[in-house]
């Protein structure tokens, strides 16, 4: 079956079998490595992905119901060679230990900060619920998604204020 899909900005076609799974499609036909195959049940997140901008598990959709639709994967938060403020906050907080699920707990994360910067340890823990870390480290996770709302949310004030400005004629 052939489908476009469009992943990190990028649109794809390609030839699929129709029991291809999102994160294999990701893996094998487009080289996207990012999203690790953990436990094939949904269970553990590693595999996560945005599905049109809302986070699955990409272990258990078909890469024909992405047909047409828009996918972010972790290579798609690092711009121009900056890491995302996410990103960022996991390397500095030391949320990554032996980095399997790191992905998943990254898009899970963009995703929660792009609805609310200003998350408490309970929201985020909620948040990422989903995905497991095998490595325990949910302290420093907690940490570096906490750095990294802080970081957004200073970016967009910066924004704003630069907004204004231009929008006074400053």
């Amino acid at each position: 079956m052939r489908i476009t899909v469009t992943v990190n900005g990028r649109e794809y076609e390609s030839e699929v079998e129709p029991r291809t799974l999102l994160v294999y499609y990701l893996r094998e036909h487009l080289e996207l490595k990012g999203a690790h195959v953990g436990c094939d049940t949904t269970n553990c997140g590693a595999c996560t992905v945005l599905l049109n901008g809302k986070p699955v598990k990409s272990c258990t959709v078909l890469a024909v119901q992405a047909n047409g639709q828009q996918v972010m994967t972790v290579e798609g938060l690092e711009q121009d060679g900056v890491l995302h403020p996410v990103q960022q906050s996991f390397w500095e907080e030391h949320g990554l230990q032996c980095g399997y699920c790191t992905p998943g707990m990254l898009m899970s994360a963009y995703s929660l900060l792009e609805k609310k910067q200003d998350l408490t340890e309970e929201e985020i823990r909620k948040g990422i619920s989903g995905n497991i870390c095998r490595c325990t480290g949910y302290v420093n996770i907690v940490k570096a998604i906490q750095s990294a709302g802080r970081q957004m949310a200073e970016k967009k004030q910066l924004e704003q204020n630069q907004s204004e400005v231009i929008g006074s004629g400053n």
